[in-house]
């Protein structure tokens, strides 16, 4: 490998980082991204860091780890969008640091570097970079775990406690089931490899007995929390334990779909999810995938290959199958996705670097034609500059990097994800942001009424108003408890269009402001179309009652 194009690989990861930071500027998207942001500045308000709440009442769903990361960020910066991404931002870093490591050990330098750009220009990656939730965290230290028990096999003591550090904090992030993609690398390659003896070292128990150790806060939170109280009502239901639903129902039961909290599987979804969510690598992964099943490719890849593409292979299926699927769940193996597309791309050959060359040309067109549209119907200020922007990066793209080579593959997808990184957070998820209207709805208070007692009126998608209102909120879910609480002291009321119809017959109402609302995270062609977009708005009220 040229010491040259070692450096442009290195460049190309300091611009993507760099780009990557500027989503740490934006503001936080409902549902979950404002949902965690609110539970974790209640963390900090009511200075309580065993009992997670929502409006009020108690919350049992995700673990504790994402929410106490959130909360130490707020005690140390404040409550803002920025103070809650940086943790995730900072931990993805992390994380791809290890994603280097291991694609380092076990196929050496060039393929790491390509792997970890890979990894940071895929799509789902620039959009979880924005609109954070949990994915974030869990890849990195899932990765981070593999990486640490792969060095254990051979290295010192420290690995094992490092590894099953990180796997605990993976299972602290999205409960106990992450634990199965980092655990099966390892079975099926001491199957493969005639390594049996390894399941019988004192290292590995050790390994799964530190992490139950270090999930011990876990634990802790939701006995105090629950299994101590069985009079308090959860999923409608009283005696609901959280360690039982941390250890089943969270994970298993919404594979099997017999849990509190149920879906509807496709077998396909992630499949056609990949499509999207890979992009603009997803061709040259599938095209990887593929080549996996012949005999002769595996033989010529060193044995600890094995433990990415069965880590890969087996979390895939076991999404694919469960009932309960959402788009952003496959990030977690997107470290082995770009380890494999990343080894698949290195021994192209001239012909083979051709077809993918043209397909990166089709796809530069697409995706131009595809954001220009979007820019031209959804009239946001700045359409002209960014269609400038995008129509530059796709003639440098096309103009300056023609040669057959594996870089010029990489350099052109980079280019295509710095394109994509300044639409979408510069311009498209600003643009979305002006019809959140729980954040605008709260600025208006902070601003011109900030002494307001505040109470959320019967709405469950109030997070953004709940993270961004000063001070803590009060809730109530019927007209009596509203009454109640106005008496008491004068309120500001934030509801809907059909909260409002409903207050209107109990209370007499004045409408101090009104905001435009719409659900940004479930896209509609008419939303994006301005024409058409005041048909599919909702509304949302600051009112006072009497």
């Amino acid at each position: 490998m040229k010491i040259t194009e070692c450096k442009l690989y290195i460049w190309l990861i300091v611009l993507i980082v760099v780009l990557s930071g500027t989503a740490l500027f934006g503001e936080l998207m409902e549902p979950d991204a404002a949902l965690y942001a609110a539970i974790a500045k209640t963390i900090v308000l009511k200075n309580d860091w065993l009992n997670l709440y929502v409006h009020g009442l108690d919350w049992l769903d995700k673990p504790h780890l994402t929410f106490w990361l959130a909360a130490i960020s707020f005690k140390l910066f404040g409550f803002s969008a920025f103070a809650y991404k940086l943790p995730s931002f900072l931990i993805t870093l992390v994380g791809t640091g290890y994603l280097y490591l291991l694609a380092n050990g076990i196929y050496g330098k060039k393929t790491a570097l390509i792997s970890v750009i890979i990894f940071l220009t895929s799509l789902h990656i620039l959009i979880s970079n924005f609109d954070v939730r949990a994915e974030g965290y869990l890849t990195a230290f899932a990765t981070a775990a593999i990486y640490h028990y792969y060095r254990a096999q051979q290295a010192s003591f420290r690995h094992i406690v490092l590894g099953s550090f990180f796997a605990a904090c993976a299972v602290m992030i999205k409960g106990i089931f992450v634990l199965i993609p980092i655990a099966i690398a390892f079975i099926v390659y001491w199957l493969m490899t005639g390594k049996k003896a390894e399941f019988f070292k004192i290292k590995w128990w050790l390994a799964v007995l530190l992490v139950f150790v270090f999930i011990g806060p876990e634990l802790f939170a939701l006995y105090q929390q629950f299994d101590l109280h069985p009079e308090k009502v959860v999923f409608g239901e009283q005696g609901v334990s959280g360690i039982r639903f941390f250890f089943w129902d969270a994970q298993f039961g919404r594979f099997f779909n017999n849990g509190p909290i149920k879906g509807k599987g496709d077998v396909s979804f992630f499949l056609h999810t990949n499509i999207w969510a890979f992009l603009p690598w997803s061709i040259l992964f599938f095209t990887a995938a593929f080549q996996l099943f012949k005999k002769r490719i595996r033989q010529e890849m060193p044995d600890e290959a094995i433990l990415i593409w069965t880590s890969a292979t087996v979390t895939f299926l076991l999404f694919s199958f469960s009932k309960f699927q959402l788009p952003h769940y496959i990030i977690i193996i997107f470290p082995q996705f770009a380890i494999i597309t990343a080894v698949y791309l290195v021994r192209l050959q001239e012909k083979g670097l051709l077809i993918f060359l043209k397909i990166q040309n089709a796809l530069l067109i697409i995706v131009f034609l595809l954001l220009a549209t979007i820019a031209y119907f959804f009239e946001f200020s700045g359409k002209d500059l960014c269609i400038l922007l995008l129509l530059s990066l796709a003639l440098i793209a096309f103009g300056v990097f023609r040669e057959k080579t594996v870089h010029t593959v990489v350099v052109r997808n980079s280019i295509l994800a710095t394109g994509l990184m300044c639409f979408l957070y510069l311009f498209f998820y600003p643009a979305l942001l002006r019809y959140q209207s729980g954040m605008h709805a709260a600025r208006w208070l902070n601003k011109n009424k900030p002494q307001a007692n505040r109470v959320v009126f019967m709405d469950a998608h109030a997070f953004a108003f709940d993270f961004y209102s000063e001070g803590e909120l009060s809730n109530a879910y019927d007209e009596a408890t509203l009454r109640r609480l106005n008496d008491e002291k004068r309120v500001v009321v934030y509801a809907s269009a059909t909260e409002l119809d409903r207050l209107k017959k109990a209370f007499r109402v004045s409408i101090l402001q009104e905001f435009e609302y719409f659900r940004i995270t479930k896209l509609k062609p008419k939303f994006i179309n301005a024409k058409t977009r005041s048909a599919v708005l909702g509304k949302t009220y600051l009112l006072s009652i009497q």
